[in-house]
């Protein structure tokens, strides 16, 4: 994109966050609410109930019907016979206490069939994995707000129209596209929009507070389900949350900064004058229209630059970035990993599901409150470690606590989830400051990728505990807790000076562990950089 050094001047007279920043960014995050929402539907309207084998033998075998539950034989999909024969179950009879009728019972997604309920997870998670990569780049290309608005109409309609789907290979597809645009489109077009325009000491806590808002609307998901027990009537509600996003046709404005690069720069001028009369700020910009738009001898300034581009590959190309690069990709692949793999065990904590489903979420609140806090006192290796080995010691203790103490072993599940989504939330930060300015939002994007693809594969992990029922929790706790451990290899960036060219990248943080420079790295610190290159925060 191109790139002219009068855009960020003109950027620096709205200051970092005036009145007219907060109102785009309150109208932006929105979809980062709506995007949690979609994300968990699945939760409640393809939730799996409590059930128990319920076989009844024809008549004509002179046997009498029977009933086993899983205090007598512990399998809810095999019984025992007359004749002490394993046979499967047939008939099932499932718990009405928090659950009407879901996509579970209505397609028979257990027993053997639990790979039906994993794969309609997995399409919806494979869908937001697509629309990142897809949207993300189309949004270059297109603007942000027109993605943003095509996306906000799509999860609109695709939100609405699954409920009326009642044959599962269409409803897999459509949940497919489904998750392109209910958690990809508006989201990310929403978070750049956000990032170009907010300067530079308000996009890390603007980024959290995205991630925190999309835990509202996983809190949202909850509350719906809690009172409604109709899954057709759920599943539209949820999909008229996009009602939300639609008048941002009309409220938000493109990126200036995507639109200079684009080479409408009357138009971005436009829009800075009017973010500059809403900031109240009084600046004499009809001489300046002129500096900025025009050259001396009337023709438009271009300023094309021979600039390298570089590709995924060149962070695997030398030896220091390659295992930075490998390791930052274990760890976004690990927090997404325990991330979701809490989120979707949460039906399996004992008690009222939408309660737990609802503080599950609630408990990143303070998580975010605590990284902002924090991450420019303690620094992001030291955080971003400790928090997933915690967060991994305490998803294994979960899993066998139950035999002690139920309430323990919840307890143990929320603090696992604090600590995730809390480094999850880091992990953007540090990755914008480990990597050197021409490769940051490849790396970025790569990133992403690992994290997108975790979700993906999460459903499916789930299915182990047909094997043994601490097998899913197990794993999501030894990937955390490998990740944490690795991570403590990887340089602190705290107060350094951000690399710009390749060379600066490969030669940042070399030697630079918690076992060298100890967990705060401190003896490596350099002048913190004032300002952080946009480019960076565009996935």
């Amino acid at each position: 994109m191109e790139k002219s050094v009068n855009i960020d001047m003109l950027m620096d007279k709205l200051g970092d966050f005036g009145t007219y920043q907060c109102r785009q960014f309150l109208l932006h995050l929105l979809s980062a609410f709506t995007a949690g929402l979609h994300m968990m539907t699945l939760a409640t309207v393809a939730a799996e109930p409590q059930y128990i084998c319920a076989n009844t033998i024809q008549p004509e075998s002179n046997m009498t019907n029977w009933f086993a539950t899983p205090e007598i034989f512990n399998d809810s999909c095999k019984v025992m016979n007359d004749f002490n024969e394993t046979v499967a179950c047939e008939k099932w009879i499932f718990d009405r206490t928090y659950y009407e009728d879901t996509r579970t019972t209505e397609w028979m997604m257990i027993c053997d069939n639990r790979w039906m309920g994993s794969l309609a997870r997995m399409s919806y998670m494979l869908g937001v994995f697509t629309g990142s990569v897809v949207l993300g780049s189309l949004a270059d290309k297109f603007g942000r707000k027109t993605i943003f608005c095509i996306s906000a109409v799509a999860q609109l309609i695709l939100g609405i129209g699954v409920a009326f789907l009642h044959e599962y290979w269409i409803f897999i597809a459509t949940t497919f596209v489904y998750g392109i645009f209910g958690s990809s489109g508006s989201y990310i077009s929403g978070f750049v929009l956000t990032t170009e325009l907010v300067g530079p000491s308000k996009r890390s806590v603007c980024g959290i507070l995205f991630q925190a808002t999309f835990a509202l609307g996983i809190m949202g998901v909850s509350v719906w389900g809690y009172f409604i027990k109709d899954i057709f009537l759920l599943q539209i509600i949820y999909g008229l949350h996009s009602l939300l996003l639609i008048p941002h046709y009309w409220l938000i404005d493109e990126s200036p900064r995507w639109l200079w690069g684009q080479g409408r720069k009357e138009e971005a001028f436009n829009i800075i004058q009017k973010a500059l009369k809403t900031n109240n700020k009084t600046l004499a910009l009809p001489l300046e229209k002129e500096q900025v738009v025009l050259d001396k001898d009337g023709s438009e300034i271009k300023n094309h630059q021979d600039v390298q581009s570089f590709s995924i590959l060149d962070l695997f190309k030398t030896p220091n970035l390659r295992k930075n690069t490998m390791n930052i990709c274990l760890f976004w692949f690990a927090a997404s990993f325990g991330y979701y793999g809490i989120s979707f065990q949460t039906g399996k904590l004992k008690g009222d599901p939408y309660l737990m489903l609802f503080v599950m979420a609630g408990v990143e609140m303070p998580s975010y409150i605590f990284v902002t806090l924090a991450m420019d006192r303690l620094g992001r290796r030291f955080l971003n470690s400790s928090m997933m080995i915690i967060g991994g010691t305490a998803l294994l203790a979960s899993a066998f606590l139950p035999m002690i103490s139920e309430s323990i072993s919840i307890s143990a599940a929320f603090i696992g989830k604090f600590c995730i989504a809390g480094a999850f939330a880091i992990i953007y930060n540090y990755t914008v400051e480990l990597y050197p300015t021409v490769v940051r939002n490849t790396a970025i994007g790569l990133g992403s990728m690992f994290a997108r693809l975790a979700g993906g594969f999460t459903p499916l992990v789930t299915l182990l505990d047909s094997f043994d029922s601490k097998a899913p929790t197990i794993t999501f706790a030894l990937v955390t807790l490998l990740s944490g451990i690795l991570s403590t290899l990887l340089p602190e960036t705290l107060d350094t000076t951000m690399p710009q060219t390749m060379e600066e990248g490969e030669e940042f943080g070399k030697g630079d562990t918690c076992f060298s420079t100890g967990c705060f790295g401190r003896s490596k610190k350099l002048s913190k950089e004032k300002d952080i290159p946009l480019e960076s925060y565009k996935s």
